[in-house]
């Protein structure tokens, strides 16, 4: 291989590994959005707001996917009588997915 096409392939695996970290993040922000939002849906505010968040994200790992995440809001909400469809909860996770790419993107600008 010429030195040329390995300095191009490391510049390929830098920026994959750096967009998946961002990805990353990106994720993790959106889902502890997601649980903040739920939070305030059922009356929960500061620490355990927080914490209600953290539980949600600790959901997300469960399962390749958002299902588990989205299984945990439903039973939450049942639980506290909230009516929330799965399609309003996939919509709030879809706006939430672009504030959150908005935040990350600004402090990875810093």
């Amino acid at each position: 291989m010429s030195d040329g096409f390995k300095e191009r392939e490391k510049g390929f695996e830098s920026k994959w590994a750096h967009d998946e970290d961002l990805r990353f993040k990106v994720m993790a922000r959106r889902n502890k959005l997601l649980g903040l939002w739920a939070a305030a849906e059922m009356g929960l505010s500061g620490a355990a707001a927080e914490d209600y968040a953290k539980a949600v994200i600790r959901s997300d790992f469960q399962k390749a996917g958002d299902d588990d995440m989205l299984a945990k809001l439903r039973d939450d909400f049942a639980a506290k009588k909230i009516s929330q469809s799965d399609s309003a909860i996939r919509r709030k996770l879809d706006e939430l997915l672009a504030i959150a790419g908005r935040q990350v993107m600004g402090e990875a600008k810093k």
